[in-house]
């Protein structure tokens, strides 16, 4: 199965239900499977290999998106908030493409060897007229790449049988009520924004899609378009919670609302259940390497973790779930044993949707089995506490201290609004634990105060305040930057 035969089966029984858009202006599912399918005629037409989409968040990348698995090529969303030159030099990657451009984006783009760049309105334009594309047996449906942190991106295969088998296992096809309204927020190159389409299509859920987020723009689309199911990474979250609270209004019809693609600190989910007594809030935790979610804390678990005085069952609020019942995920330690319970190592995933495949690289092992450089715990009843990645565990002469554990105690602090923990160089223990704080707190005592409650070796010598933390566009806390900032002293 590929991506566009999703579309096309849930054309064929929600023909003139509305797929993407207003409920009273937007594409229906038989106007959107026309528009994808004259588009992939034009891509077939066209000879090449790969379809880039540069843009925000509307009808195009949808359009785009089926159009590439129609015509069986490879669809790359982009980053267009990287600077011109990476972007540039990321699209030249994707030759021999045809690059669907925002018009306000055209003219950042430079000359690339076997790449051909359309605007998006002409994208639009010339895509209404239904045609038959040229058959193909399609194969990679997706390429998504990283964001570079630590050199050149890479450049992620997803398959059309990770995609599908990712959809197939996690979605009820035409599972959703006439009603019901998904908002999506996250940017199209990631891969939340990529699984979000493709779900809402098979369930049959209409989507309305967010071009930039703000707090206010999200409540009101919210509001305006009756919203039933949102996704959002945790700084929007809290951000979103914020505006509620000062214009003291309600999201009556929000029922399900998922986050992750980066830790959620326990005061803010703690904050949204309360606020949102009537919303189901789900955590995903997954990869871009894994065709989106692996693990899911499920309503019942907020709810259960929120309420108990256990405080095994209460620090489930700081997890992610449990894995999907179509995976296999296990904690292995460095020498590739499987870890004991409540023992830290690197999570290990196998399954269907896991491609593991990068251009020139496989990191899946020939087993099946995809090491994904993130660092975790189960506990006894099988939930994973993710740590972070690998990289950033702090080594103090000899012991693996998880930044995450101590920015959560951090985070319990009062006069501490937000916190990053990273290892700094140091000549007698390799590394140091330091602290980069958002709050008016005494340095003292928050090292005093993290000593209380962890071992010593566990607090950070080094406290250093910020006005704010530099976080990714999809939430993700930008820890080397700070540790290249912080490195030399500074």
């Amino acid at each position: 199965m590929h991506t566009g035969l999703l579309l096309e089966m849930a054309a064929d029984g929600l023909a003139g239900q509305t797929a993407i858009g207003g409920a009273e202006d937007g594409l229906s599912y038989a106007a959107l499977l026309s528009r994808a399918r004259a588009a992939a005629a034009r891509i077939s037409a066209s000879g090449v290999q790969n379809v880039a989409f540069i843009g925000e968040n509307g009808p195009a990348f949808p359009i785009a998106l089926f159009a590439a698995g129609l015509s069986g090529r490879a669809f790359a969303p982009l980053n267009y908030r990287l600077p011109d030159a990476d972007l540039n030099r990321v699209l030249a990657r994707t030759a021999p493409s045809l690059a669907i451009v925002d018009d306000a984006m055209m003219a950042r783009l430079g000359a690339a060897a076997g790449v051909t760049a359309i605007s998006r309105s002409a994208f639009l334009d010339s895509g209404a007229a239904e045609q038959t594309p040229e058959p193909i047996d399609p194969d990679i449906a997706i390429l998504l790449f990283t964001s570079g942190t630590t050199g050149e991106p890479k450049a992620a295969i997803l398959r059309h049988r990770h995609v599908a088998a990712y959809v197939i296992s996690t979605v009820e096809f035409m599972s959703a009520g006439a009603e019901e309204c998904a908002l999506v927020s996250v940017p199209p190159y990631h891969i939340a924004g990529v699984s979000a389409v493709l779900t809402s299509v098979y369930a049959g859920r209409r989507l309305v899609q967010l071009p930039a987020f703000s707090p206010e723009g999200w409540i009101e689309t919210a509001r305006r378009e009756r919203v039933t199911h949102a996704m959002v990474v945790p700084t929007m979250l809290g951000r979103i919670l914020e505006a509620l609270e000062r214009d003291g209004g309600a999201l009556p019809d929000l029922r399900a609302l998922s986050y992750g693609g980066g830790r959620m600190p326990a005061p803010v989910i703690e904050r949204a259940l309360k606020r949102l007594p009537h919303v189901d809030f789900v955590n995903a935790y997954g990869l871009t390497e894994t065709s989106s979610t692996i693990s899911v804390l499920t309503a019942e678990d907020h709810r259960a973790a929120l309420a108990s005085a256990d405080p095994a069952v209460r620090r489930r609020l700081g997890s992610v779930g449990r894995p999907l019942p179509t995976l296999e995920l296990e904690i292995r330690t460095p020498d590739g044993a499987p870890a004991a319970p409540n023992t830290p190592g690197e999570i290990w995933v196998r399954g269907e949707q896991v491609s593991g495949e990068y251009v020139g690289r496989k990191a899946v092992r020939e087993d099946g089995w995809f090491p994904t450089n993130d660092c975790g715990w189960l506990d006894e009843a099988g939930y994973l506490y993710v740590d972070g990645r690998l990289d950033d565990v702090i080594v103090r002469g000899g012991e693996n201290i998880s930044p995450g554990e101590v920015e959560d105690v951090l985070r319990q602090h009062p006069d501490v609004r937000d916190v990053a923990v990273i290892g700094l160089p140091d000549n007698e223990w390799g590394e140091r634990v330091a602290a980069v704080v958002v709050g008016d707190a005494d340095a003292d005592a928050l090292r005093a105060w993290t000593r209380a409650r962890l071992r010593s070796t566990k607090a950070p010598e080094d406290i250093f305040f910020r006005d704010a933390l530099p976080y990714n566009d999809t939430g993700k806390l930008l820890r080397r930057a700070l540790k290249q900032e912080l490195a030399g002293g500074g």
